[in-house]
């Protein structure tokens, strides 16, 4: 397993800013309501990702699978033509300004929401511990499961570092008349992708859209603002639980703590600063639990 630091598409899950028209709650919305929204829009910025595949490996992907089919047919000249097309879409790619080291071609989301609460956890966890004590371990198996919450987006991707050099040495062979060895080059280009799988947890969506729900409130309805606090308290408790957890310096306990002096000091003159404070360790928090698996395979 490869941990990274935030990517592009869990900052975009997390703290919508402009990447798409994000729905927010009413302010008297219920806490089931703030983490419905919250679900809805992380679904959205998940499939919306896709818009982001580089059109440019799509078309390189085709004109790599038309030299293929040419050399099926013997018709080496349009197979060397096709290849060059192939090629040039990936300079246009790679002449950018931080080009990428991986060109997204396909995606696919999952969700997996968690819909029991902290304790249901804890006691699932407690029960698999006694069963495996008594070496029934199909049985905890069966328990512990079901016990995720996250938004998985796997992307598959063509390797920058392998994918030109490997429609160059296909060309190369197709100029040394060597059509097999050109055929099964590009055959292992078009088949050979970097597939990455972004793991989202949910109750860190969820607490970050309440934490937001009670700081739009807390001016004008005090114990909403409360209870949309203790809420998101206990949406980080069910992601400790689950075993999300961080490599930030900020902690659970840490962000734990400071949700009790926000909802203790909800009606003081700081409480935006309090606020403040509360979503950038949150922030920071969140971004550092995010990883991602990383596999080449095959398709």
């Amino acid at each position: 397993m490869k941990k990274i630091f935030l990517s592009t598409l869990a900052a975009s899950l997390l703290y919508t800013t402009g990447i798409y028209a994000k729905e927010t709650a009413a302010k008297d919305a219920t806490v089931k309501q703030v983490n419905a929204i919250a679900m809805n829009n992380a679904k959205k910025a998940a499939k919306d990702s896709r818009n982001t595949l580089v059109k440019e490996a799509m078309e390189s992907l085709k004109y790599a699978h038309d030299a293929l089919v040419f050399l099926d047919k013997k018709e080496a000249k349009s197979a060397t033509d096709a290849l060059e097309k192939a090629l040039g879409k990936l300079e246009v790619i790679m002449a950018a300004k931080d080009a990428p080291k991986v060109l997204p071609v396909d995606s696919v989301v999952r969700v997996y929401e968690y819909v029991g609460t902290s304790d249901s956890v804890k006691m699932a966890i407690k029960t698999a511990k006694e069963l495996l004590d008594d070496y029934k371990v199909q049985e905890a198996r069966a328990l512990l499961l079901p016990l995720k919450s996250e938004i998985d987006v796997t992307v598959a991707s063509l390797p920058l570092a392998t994918y030109p050099d490997t429609l160059k040495l296909a060309a190369k062979y197709i100029h040394d008349n060597k059509m097999d060895k050109a055929k099964a080059v590009l055959s292992t280009a078009l088949s050979t992708f970097v597939e990455t799988t972004t793991v989202i947890p949910v109750p860190l969506l969820n607490a970050t859209d309440l934490v937001e729900a009670a700081k739009v409130v807390a001016g004008t309805d005090t114990k909403r603002a409360q209870m949309y606090l203790e809420a998101a308290q206990e949406e980080l408790k069910t992601a400790h639980y689950l075993g999300y957890v961080s490599h930030s310096s900020v902690t659970y306990k840490v962000l734990d703590e400071l949700m009790d002096k926000t909802k203790r000091d909800i009606t003081a003159k700081e409480i935006k600063e309090t606020f403040k404070e509360l979503q950038s360790k949150l922030k920071d928090f969140s971004a550092k639990v995010f990883f991602s698996k990383e596999k080449k395979e095959k398709k």
